[in-house]
């Protein structure tokens, strides 16, 4: 029911103040994938627990891993602070657009990661 008079010009021009049509609120999920260097030196326990820690991070935060590759340990094109190794590992992932920042931001004060890069896949 309108609470406009009847008298008034357009009586059909009136709105309710509940939504017609209840929405759900669309996700902007965009591919993205980051590679990273773990430093050498560890045992296979606990580069699983590293890796595990960061595919967490992006499920915790609303992402969807893909991909997860191991690489292993391969030999550096230059010395990282006096390493010649890393252990290497690429996962491609679906995340909104405020992810890769927080998960750059964990990667950056991270002791145990030498090198990242959060890339966005193009369409």
């Amino acid at each position: 029911m309108c609470s406009t008079p009847l008298t008034s010009p357009s009586p059909a021009l009136c709105f309710s103040a509940r939504p017609l049509v209840h929405r759900e609120e669309v996700k902007d999920m965009r591919d993205y994938e980051v590679v990273y260097i773990i430093k050498p030196g560890f045992d296979d326990e606990k580069y699983n627990a590293i890796v595990e820690r960061y595919n967490t991070l992006i499920q915790n935060n609303g992402g969807e891993i893909v991909k997860v590759d191991l690489w292993g340990k391969r030999r550096l094109a230059y010395e990282i602070e006096k390493l010649r190794e890393g252990y290497y590992v690429l996962v491609q992932f679906k995340a909104e657009t405020a992810l890769p920042e927080e998960l750059e931001r964990n990667l950056k004060i991270a002791d145990d990661i030498m090198r990242y890069l959060v890339v966005k896949i193009p369409e």
